[in-house]
C-alpha cells in the first residue's frame, strides 16, 4: 500500500529545491507558467522514456543492470533534452540562470513521474528506498538536465541562432554524470549524501557567477545603448562611428532605406535600454508596469524589418546584436507588453 509518509519522501525533496532555485534567482526571468511548462515537458519525457524502454531493452536483450548504465540514460537525458531544443531554438533561455531553473524543473517533472510509478509498482518497499530515491535519483535527474541546459546556454552565448550542434557537450556531460549514478560506486546511501552534499553548493556557485555576468552585461550594454541614443536624438550621429557606416551604405542603398535603417537603429536601441532597465527593476525588487507605447513600437521594428528585408537587415549587423541574449531581451519585453 502507498503510504503518504513514501510520497513525501520521494517526491517533496526535489521539488522543494526547485522552488528555491526559483527563489533565489534576483531577476525573476522565469514565470510560473514556464516553470509549469517545464514540469509538464519533464512529465512527458518520463512517459515517452517508459514506453521506449520496456520494448527497447528485450529487443537489445540486455540485462537489466546493463540497460540501466548504458542505454537508458542516454535515452532519458535525449528525451528530456526534446523541450531544451524548443526553448533554445525561440530564444526563450537568456541566461545559465534561466538554463538552470529551466533544466531542473524539466528534471523535476521526470523524476516525480518516474518516483510515483515506482511507488506503484513497489508499494512495500522501505523508507530507506524513498529516501535514496527522493533525494538522491530525483535530484540525479534534475540537475543533469540543468547542467545539460547550463552548458546549452553558455556555448550559445555569442551565436545568433541556436544550433543543434551546440547541445552535444551538455548532453554528454548529462548522460556520462547519469551512467555514473546508476553504476552504484557508491553505496546508495552514500551516492544520496554526496548528491545533497554537492549540488546545493554547486548550484549556488553557478547562480552567483551567472549573476555576476548578468550584471555586467547589463551595465555595459545599458551605457552604450545610452550613449548611441543620445547621439541619434541629437543630430550628433553622423559623427560617430555608426553613422559613417550608415552615409557608406548610401552607395548601396537607396536614400529611403538608409533612412529605414537609422529608424531601426534607433528603435532596437531604445528597446534594449528598456529591456535592461526592466532588469535592473527587477533586481531590486520593483515590478515595472507595461507601457502602453511598446505594442506600437514593436510593430514598427516588423515594419521596418519587413521593409528592409534580409539584406538590408544584415547590413545593420555590426551595430545591431542579434546574438541570442539580445533577441531574448527583445522577446522579453514582447511578452511583458502582451
Amino acid at each position: 500500500m502507498i503510504t503518504l509518509l513514501g510520497v513525501a519522501v520521494s517526491v517533496v525533496p526535489v521539488v522543494l529545491f526547485l522552488g528555491i532555485l526559483v527563489v533565489l534567482d534576483s531577476y525573476k526571468l522565469v514565470t510560473r507558467r514556464a516553470v509549469l511548462l517545464g514540469l509538464a515537458a519533464g512529465i512527458a519525457a518520463a512517459l515517452a522514456s517508459y514506453a521506449v524502454n520496456v520494448r527497447l531493452r528485450p529487443a537489445l536483450g540486455m540485462e537489466f543492470t546493463q540497460y540501466s548504465r548504458y542505454v537508458a540514460p542516454f535515452l532519458e537525458e535525449l528525451c528530456k533534452a526534446a523541450y531544451i531544443v524548443f526553448l533554445m531554438s525561440r530564444s526563450r533561455v537568456g541566461f545559465v540562470v534561466d538554463a538552470a531553473i529551466f533544466g531542473f524543473a524539466i528534471g523535476t517533472g521526470f523524476a516525480v513521474t518516474e518516483n510515483l510509478y515506482y511507488l506503484t509498482v513497489n508499494p512495500d518497499a522501505s523508507i530507506w528506498v524513498w529516501f535514496v530515491r527522493g533525494f538522491g535519483t530525483a535530484v540525479m535527474h534534475g540537475g543533469c538536465t540543468a547542467i545539460l541546459t547550463m552548458i546549452t546556454r553558455t556555448l550559445h552565448d555569442r551565436v545568433e541562432q541556436f544550433q543543434l550542434s551546440r547541445m552535444l557537450p551538455g548532453l554528454l556531460a548529462a548522460v556520462v554524470l547519469h551512467s555514473l549514478y546508476n553504476h552504484l560506486l557508491l553505496k546508495p546511501v552514500i551516492m544520496t549524501g554526496l548528491i545533497v552534499l554537492v549540488f546545493p553548493y554547486l548550484s549556488l556557485a553557478v547562480f552567483q557567477q551567472s549573476e555576476r555576468g548578468t550584471r555586467a552585461w547589463i551595465g555595459t550594454g545599458f551605457d552604450t545603448d545610452q550613449q548611441l541614443l543620445a547621439a541619434v536624438r541629437s543630430g550628433q550621429l553622423l559623427t560617430t562611428p555608426v553613422g559613417a557606416y550608415l552615409m557608406a551604405l548610401r552607395r548601396r542603398f537607396p536614400p529611403e532605406a538608409v533612412v529605414d535603417m537609422l529608424c531601426l537603429v534607433r528603435l532596437r536601441v531604445e528597446l534594449s535600454i528598456q529591456a535592461k532597465g526592466m532588469l535592473l527593476a527587477r533586481e531590486a525588487g520593483f515590478e515595472v508596469a507595461p507601457d502602453p507605447s511598446l505594442p506600437g513600437k514593436f510593430r514598427e521594428l516588423r515594419h521596418l524589418e519587413r521593409s528592409l528585408g534580409t539584406t538590408g537587415v544584415r547590413a545593420l549587423r555590426p551595430f545591431l546584436s542579434t546574438s541570442m541574449q539580445d533577441l531574448w531581451q527583445l522577446r522579453l519585453l514582447s511578452e511583458s507588453a502582451g
